[in-house]
């Protein structure tokens, strides 16, 4: 347990907090009184006469539709009319979001929109086997204490509240490369988060400052590869499948990690100027990485045990013969698998496979594999094209007509931005975006993989509310350490939204187009 020292609002300059954080969560789930839990059932039984309404709306546009000239045929109605119950179901919470996206798999291969070795066969895909061997090879590196070690060491150079600021960027950003998915990162990262914040006791806001850029930066920083999150691999799938463009592990990479620096190194400058203030970045820090290893309550100093010393080296190797997959032509997802056998091996390991495999977010992979099909639904049925043509027509005329990129991709990205206030999985909004941008990009004579990723690295944003992401919500309430309200969020939001959506579109315009992704 971390042991913080007792400052009052009025001495840390900070505005009085009428709640706790825990008050709070409660009220926001409609829990712990009487009006909560009212409200609370009000918005179920709100949520259940929506899906009711837009289910009835659906089967009466397959029932009373023909299909005729211009419109899609019955699988396209039928795709549609899933794919908009789907969506509410998602959006309203009403239903376990992996329950959703099977039993929607379920009626489209029933009414015949979709084969059932699409649905099946996503789970044998090899970048569903790359995300499971990453997650085992993550468990196996996690168990040893490597990861608050080299954290710890790494953070204990800076002299200033902005060098550690930048440091922990820095440290959270090459944590993509080995971590599998936000969620993943962000309990790998929570103990350091914590041990910083029982060394830095006492400075308020410089804790708030870096309780704001953990989640922040491992959501933006996801974008380097293409396990960072498992909206990559939706994305990936559903353009390979609908065009038979493929961005793999390396191209990815390439495209992703200049953004992903950029991006987190920004963010972080623009939280401390937004939570800090000048007399606070002045103020020297001095951490060792005994000390951050004391208040984590973990040993963090001399020789690298023999399992740290394996494990290191085992990730060093696996992260670069991914690297280097054009040079020796093995698929990331069989390097991925070597060095999950490895680390679980009864001789070199560092973790059991059983207790390994209990670490995969086996619900994660049914959904992405579901929501990949539904995209293949949408896109070979033509409802994706026809939507897409209805909801986008001012800006996807004919390949000769259509409109600048700049005005479309800014769209893609303003939408794709926006899109976590309603969908809060970011894998769903993967799931509902990517078939319609890339059949709208196909329209208007963009590049439908520079609009897919536009829209894949655009939807990394989900900072507005606790609930936005699982780092938000998991930073959101910390055993012993106050970090941030819905109100700083919200602050911070306002200034990391437009600039990131800034970003991501100079990236798409001027940077993508040299590293061989055009816009045309």
């Amino acid at each position: 347990m971390v042991r913080t020292t007792t400052v009052t609002a009025a001495e840390r300059g900070d505005p009085p907090r009428h709640e706790s954080t825990g008050e709070s969560a409660s009220r926001a789930k409609g829990e712990g009184t009487a009006g909560g839990a009212g409200g609370g059932f009000r918005r179920r039984v709100i949520r259940y006469v929506l899906t009711a309404a837009v289910a009835a709306a659906a089967c009466a546009w397959v029932a009373l539709g023909s299909g005729g000239t211009g419109g899609p045929g019955t699988e396209g109605r039928v795709t549609l009319g899933v794919f908009a119950v789907a969506t509410v179901l998602w959006v309203s919470g009403a239903a376990d979001d992996t329950f959703v996206a099977l039993a929607a798999g379920l009626v489209l291969v029933t009414a015949g929109a979709l084969e059932a070795e699409v649905l099946f066969g996503g789970l044998g895909d090899p970048t569903i086997w790359l995300l499971i061997c990453a997650f085992v090879l993550a468990a196996g590196v996690t168990r040893t204490g490597l990861a608050l070690r080299a954290a710890a060491y790494f953070v204990a150079g800076a002299r200033t509240v902005r060098q550690l600021a930048h440091l922990v960027t820095a440290a959270l950003v090459a944590s993509a490369f080995a971590i599998p998915a936000t969620s993943g990162r962000a309990a790998l990262a929570l103990p350091v988060f914590v041990a910083l914040a029982g060394a830095l006791r006492g400075r308020r806001r410089v804790v708030l400052a870096l309780a704001l850029i953990f989640p922040a930066v491992i959501l933006l920083s996801a974008v380097a590869t293409l396990i960072g999150a498992g909206a990559h691999l939706v994305t990936a799938a559903t353009l390979a499948r609908a065009t038979g463009e493929e961005i793999g592990f390396v191209r990815w990479l390439l495209l992703g990690t200049p953004l992903a620096i950029v991006s987190s190194h920004l963010a972080t400058e623009a939280v401390l100027l937004a939570t800090t203030t000048r007399e606070d970045r002045r103020r020297p820090v001095s951490l060792s990485a005994a000390e951050v290893g004391a208040s984590a309550g973990a040993a963090v100093t001399g020789r690298l045990t023999h399992h740290q010393a394996r494990a290191a080296a085992l990730l060093a190797v696996v992260v670069a013969l991914w690297c280097a997959e054009p040079l020796h032509g093995v698929p990331p997802a069989v390097v991925a698998l070597i060095g999950a056998v490895v680390a679980c091996s009864p001789w070199l390991g560092t973790v059991r496979l059983g207790e390994a495999l209990k670490t995969v977010p086996w619900s994660m992979l049914l959904f992405m594999a579901a929501t990949t099909a539904m995209g293949v639904a949408l896109t070979t049925s033509g409802a994706a094209a026809w939507l897409a043509g209805g909801l986008l027509g001012g800006l996807s005329g004919g390949a000769g007509t259509g409109p600048p990129a700049w005005l479309f991709l800014g769209a893609v990205v303003v939408v794709s931005t926006l899109a976590h206030l309603v969908l809060q999985s970011r894998s769903a909004r993967s799931g509902v975006l990517v078939p319609l941008v890339i059949a709208a990009a196909a329209g208007a004579g963009i590049s439908p993989a520079a609009a897919a990723f536009a829209s894949t690295a655009a939807a990394g944003f989900c900072l507005t509310l606790p609930s936005s992401a699982k780092p938000v919500a998991l930073f959101h309430k910390v055993e012993g350490v106050t970090t941030y309200t819905r109100r700083d969020l919200l602050r911070v939001s306002a200034i990391l939204g437009p600039l990131t959506a800034a970003l991501v579109l100079a990236f798409a315009l001027y940077v993508w187009p040299l590293l061989g992704l055009a816009t045309r």
